[in-house]
C-alpha cells in the first residue's frame, strides 16, 4: 500500500494567540482561531495561498529561547518581503539576499521568536556577454 502525504502544517508556539493571529493578519495570511468564541483561545490557524500554519498557546514561551523554525517557499521574495516590510506588522526582517543554494531569501522573526525562512528561486542571469 503507497500513503501519499496531503500536507503539512507547522504548529508555532505563540503566548497570545489572539496576538499572534492579528500580527499574521498584517502579514496577508487568512486567520482563525479554535475557539473563535473564547476570550482568550489557545489553538489558531493561518492560511496563506493553501499553505497552512498553526498556533498553539505555550504561556510561559521564551522568544529569545525559541529554536523553532519552519521554511516558506514562494514564487517571488521580494515581492513578498516588500508587502511585510510595507506591513510594519513588528518581529524582525532580514534583507534579502541570494543564497549559494540558488534561492533568494529573507527571514522574519515573529514576536514569539518563530523564525520563517522564506525563499524564491533565484531569477535566471540575463544580458550577460559571449566571450570572443
Amino acid at each position: 500500500m503507497t500513503v501519499r502525504f496531503e500536507r503539512v502544517a507547522p504548529i508555532l508556539p505563540v503566548r497570545d494567540v489572539r496576538a499572534a493571529l492579528a500580527h499574521y493578519w498584517q502579514l496577508g495570511f487568512t486567520v482563525t482561531a479554535y475557539d473563535e468564541a473564547a476570550a482568550d483561545p489557545v489553538y489558531g490557524f493561518l492560511d496563506r495561498d493553501g499553505v497552512g500554519l498553526h498556533l498553539a498557546l505555550v504561556p510561559d514561551l521564551e522568544p529569545e529561547r525559541s529554536t523553532v523554525a519552519c521554511y516558506l517557499y514562494v514564487g517571488d521574495a521580494d515581492a513578498l518581503h516588500a508587502a511585510w516590510r510595507a506591513a510594519n506588522a513588528g518581529g524582525r526582517l532580514t534583507a534579502v539576499a541570494d543564497t549559494p543554494y540558488g534561492l533568494r531569501e529573507f527571514a522574519h522573526i515573529d514576536p514569539d521568536g518563530n523564525l520563517l525562512r522564506v525563499g524564491s528561486p533565484m531569477p535566471a542571469p540575463t544580458g550577460e556577454k559571449a566571450d570572443g
